[in-house]
């Protein structure tokens, strides 16, 4: 065994994880932390999937960090890219240097007494088991599973004389040349992978239960490059960009939900105006309001143009069985494959699998309400980044970080050395943090993991930009809700303050 105390240990070395070391540098250099990564390389999501075509699902000038900016002028932007960007940000802040790679994340304990998280790892190249200690604790792994993606079994599919794939784990041999490709999904990977393999595929076919929203968009940001073409400074293409994106994506939301009948209506023109006549509407006609589950997009149409061109084709229906040569439907249509690519979703998971323990009592999630997003309560001196499923994930992991480092701020300049947030009883709501906001399966398989969404005040939330970064960046920061504690305490619980600090500004 051996050991390592920092200030702040972050665990995930993604987006948001360094992203969350970048803004510490900033705001608090005087501060040690280390970042624990159980990869070998940085990106998490960015650096785990090699499908092909894979891209982000947000525009780039959201997704980019608000610290730094992202400098193509690709609405979407490929995964290798991405990863390029994190890693880039992340010499360029000196974070490379204080990741511990290969370690896997085991158990996370708080001890309330000595006031600090031990955090045991194991170093999955020798087995060893390391541990860590900190006063902070930054949960950053996101929401799931790196190990397996959803695979639901279906009937018979040994018989299935061809290869199963889940995009999870794409094998990196994988020679779909020529050959019958069943992509089965309709989310954001499936629309992704079907315009990709169709050009080299003998043909690809889009296997969907149910149909989703899809939204075609330009495949350069036709302001930016105009903006660049007239000398304007980078950054300021970028602030400019990033304001009206934010407002783009706000306006879509609040439409999707306010008139969602117009929005249907508008999604099916834009989908109709590039099919035409070839394809039947019913394959992009859902059953559901749109923003009841994310909303897919799609750069230039390309699962269009692939569609108009008969490289690929779209397929709505049940499976009932594999058989030797492909798939039966419950319609008896049967769909010859070579190739079966299961884009069936994730398994969610929470702390990277990792146990939490606050004074030797585990914590269970599901019974836990976040905080402003932010502070899962009875959880002393952590934060967990879960950022907007209904907006770009970086705008949320942005603002978490900056409101972290605000609170650092402040328990610096009042002697503070704990902090917990505290819910009430009638603060709980049964809806998950994440249900508030879709309805999609892989988040309905999840509500037995997920926390609890609050019914009011800070534990309640919005899922709105705007509202957050005012809460964040300037609201107060003792509200009530988080209890301080001077100095380390004796008992295994987090005491309230028996002196009362004045309340702080919106400045603060």
């Amino acid at each position: 065994m051996n050991g390592k105390h920092v200030d702040v240990l972050v665990i995930g070395a993604g987006v948001s994880g360094i992203g969350a070391a970048c803004h510490l540098t900033r705001e608090h250099p005087g501060k040690s932390y280390l970042v624990l990564e159980r990869r070998h390389a940085i990106g998490g999501t960015w650096d785990l999937f090699r499908y092909p075509g894979i891209r982000s699902d947000s525009d780039m000038l959201t997704f980019g960090y608000n610290f730094r900016p992202w400098t193509g002028t690709s609405v979407l932007a490929d995964g290798p890219s991405i990863r390029a960007y994190v890693e880039s940000t992340a010499r360029e802040y000196g974070v490379t240097e204080r990741i511990r790679f290969g370690r896997k994340v085991r158990r996370a304990s708080w001890s309330s007494s000595a006031g600090t998280w031990t955090v045991e790892a194991v170093d999955e190249s020798t087995g060893e088991t390391e541990t860590f200690t900190s006063r902070f604790l930054i949960g950053c792994t996101g929401y799931y599973d790196y190990d397996s993606g959803y695979r639901p079994e279906f009937d018979e599919e040994e018989r299935f004389a061809g290869t199963i794939v889940h995009p999870q784990h794409w094998p990196e041999d994988l020679d779909y040349r020529g050959k019958r490709v069943v992509v089965i999904g309709s989310g954001a990977t499936a629309i992704t992978l079907v315009p990709a393999m169709a050009p080299d595929a003998g043909h690809v076919t889009m296997l969907q239960r149910s149909p989703s929203y899809i939204l075609p968009v330009p495949e350069q940001d036709p302001v930016s490059r105009a903006l660049r073409r007239l000398k304007v400074p980078v950054p300021v293409v970028y602030r400019l960009g990033r304001w009206r994106n934010i407002a783009l994506q706000r306006a879509v939301f609040q439409l999707s939900r306010s008139w969602p009948g117009l929005m249907r209506r508008m999604l099916r023109r834009a989908v109709k105006w590039q099919v035409g006549d070839r394809v039947d509407m019913r394959h992009f006609t859902p059953d559901y309001n749109p923003w009841d589950e994310r909303l897919c997009i799609v750069p230039e149409g390309d699962l269009f143009a692939a569609l108009r061109k008969g490289d690929a084709s779209i397929v709505t229906g049940h499976i009932e069985r594999f058989t030797e040569t492909g798939i039966e439907l419950t319609s008896g249509e049967e769909i010859p494959a070579d190739i079966v690519i299961a884009a069936t979703g994730l398994v969610v998971q929470m702390a990277g699998g990792a146990q939490l323990e606050v004074d030797g009592e585990p914590v269970v999630t599901r019974d836990r309400v976040v905080y402003k997003g932010v502070m899962l309560d009875g959880v002393p001196n952590a934060m967990v980044v879960i950022g907007y499923t209904n907006a770009s994930w970086t705008l949320k992991a942005d603002l978490a970080c900056e409101y972290f480092c605000r609170l650092l701020t402040h328990m610096d300049r009042n002697g503070y050395t704990q902090v917990v947030a505290e819910a009430r009883a009638e603060d709980r709501s049964e809806e998950s943090v994440m249900g508030s906001a879709l309805q999609s399966g892989y988040i309905r398989r999840a509500d037995a993991i997920l926390p609890r969404q609050g019914t009011r005040g800070p534990w309640k939330l919005t899922n709105n930009v705007y509202r957050d970064a005012i809460m964040l960046r300037r609201g107060a920061i003792e509200d009530g809700a988080l209890q301080f504690t001077r100095g380390a305490p004796t008992g295994t619980a987090i005491a309230r303050r028996e002196d009362p600090a004045p309340r702080q500004t919106a400045s603060s």
